[in-house]
């Protein structure tokens, strides 16, 4: 039988020390709207190759799919001030929004950044915001600055200033692969590594304040389930039980974890307390059940499950006793979903004519939407705010991840320049 909800093909890729993810936009969306940047005004040192907050917001905003920002050379004009601004000009020429700022040197490893964002059409202010950084939080205070217009201007949290996990592994010649858990900014940024092992990592998973990561080990050789707080290093082991120890899953309150064991011989979902370790039993069947998400109202899970003879996606209530409900029929493979924010979404691998896409399904209707082609889609997950869905794939017989809009029509890579990378986890919020 294939283990599809356990070895989601991890292989053995090779990965630099400090390797940042190159994204690209492959395909962007038409009608976004047209917003202008303005190169930041550095005053008191020069700009910081590694820092230029202008070229990150630029970034993040495209990488969103809802906006289109002017290219540095086609720029009209580049004010500083807001006097400087011809909103005449900027209006004939099309764009919508337009955004200026500074970064000034206040002492040693201190800068004051501002910026403020206007309504090219109204002829006025509609947001600023001044920020006290040191040179590390430079690129922070950059996505923040991208999150605060992204919200602005479409009412959506943004989800730039997060952070994403990953896996990755390295072979050198003659020794076993060396894996490594990996956590950076969304946009690839500040890698870091939380575990480096000769045995396989899988199935990383964010704690809701963005503080710990649980996965799966298999360090002694058999699987066993961790928790990582990424800032102190403290590892604890929750579950390394006989059997399948695998598909760990925060609930919202970051209280329990839900999982996959087969203690008692089969592989059924359990939630266990992350204080007491105690365990509830959520499933008793002769089928294969695993791979649980929590609905955001803590009062229910869907997990995958091969009770109708293939792998489908259920719904469990927690409370009410009742029996697993099926919410996916299109196709002979749907698994492995995850949930967005709002609950009215589940993002999950479906699998037809042995291509395997990232879908969405509308929990409310019951309609499916197919928002990619494969043919080798796993492990997707929603951003924080919903607008995007994480996942890995394959670019010309290579391991990357990439990102999908949820509508499907905003595409992005993201590779490392020499290797490969697996199962992505993007964090709700950034600790």
């Amino acid at each position: 039988m294939k283990h599809w909800f356990l070895m989601l093909l991890i292989g053995c890729f090779s990965l630099p020390a400090h390797a940042v993810l190159k994204i690209d936009i492959t395909e962007g969306v038409e009608g976004a709207a047209p917003i202008a940047i303005i190169p930041f005004k550095w005053s008191g040192t020069a700009m910081l190759a590694d820092s230029d907050i202008t070229q990150i917001v630029n970034s993040d905003l495209a990488r969103s799919g809802k906006f289109s920002p002017v290219a540095e050379k086609d720029l009209l004009a580049r004010p500083q001030r807001p006097q400087d601004i011809h909103f005449k000009t900027w209006r004939v020429s099309g764009v919508d929004h337009l955004v200026i700022g500074s970064v000034d040197k206040t002492s040693a490893d201190r800068f004051k950044v501002d910026f403020r964002l206007f309504n090219v059409y109204r002829g006025e202010q509609v947001l600023g915001y001044s920020f006290t950084a040191t040179r590390a939080s430079l690129r922070t205070t950059a996505h923040q600055i991208s999150d605060l217009i992204f919200e602005k201007l479409t009412g959506l949290p943004g989800a730039f200033d997060a952070r994403i996990a990953y896996v990755t592994s390295q072979q050198f010649s003659g020794k076993p692969p060396e894996y490594k858990l990996q956590v950076a900014d969304t946009d690839g940024y500040n890698p870091q590594t939380l575990l480096t092992s000769n045995e396989p990592i899988m199935s990383p998973v964010w704690s809701p304040d963005g503080s710990k990561v649980a996965y799966v080990s298999f360090e002694t050789g058999l699987s066993a389930i961790y928790t990582h707080d990424i800032h102190t290093g403290e590892r604890v082991k929750m579950a390394a039980f006989k059997g399948i120890n695998s598909a760990p899953a925060w609930s919202p309150d970051g209280k329990a974890l839900a999982m996959t064991l087969s203690k008692e011989g089969n592989a059924d979902i359990y939630i266990m307390s992350i204080k007491s370790k105690s365990l509830r039993r959520m499933t008793k069947h002769w089928a294969i059940d695993t791979e649980p998400a929590w609905m955001p109202d803590s009062k229910s899970l869907i997990f995958t499950s091969s009770r109708s003879g293939k792998p489908q996606l259920y719904r469990l209530s927690l409370d009410s006793g009742a029996r697993p409900k099926r919410i996916t029929f299109e196709g002979r493979y749907n698994a492995n979903a995850s949930v967005a924010y709002d609950g009215k979404k589940v993002a999950f691998v479906h699998g037809k004519d042995g291509l395997y896409s990232i879908a969405v399904l509308y929990l409310d209707t019951g309609l499916m939407q197919v928002l990619t082609e494969g043919p080798l889609d796993e492990s997707p997950d929603f951003a924080p705010n919903g607008s995007m869905i994480i996942f890995a794939s394959q670019d010309r017989g290579r391991a990357v991840l990439a990102a999908v809009s949820t509508d499907g029509r905003n595409k992005q890579r993201l590779a490392l320049s020499d290797g490969e990378v697996r199962e992505p986890s993007w964090a709700a919020e950034r600790n």
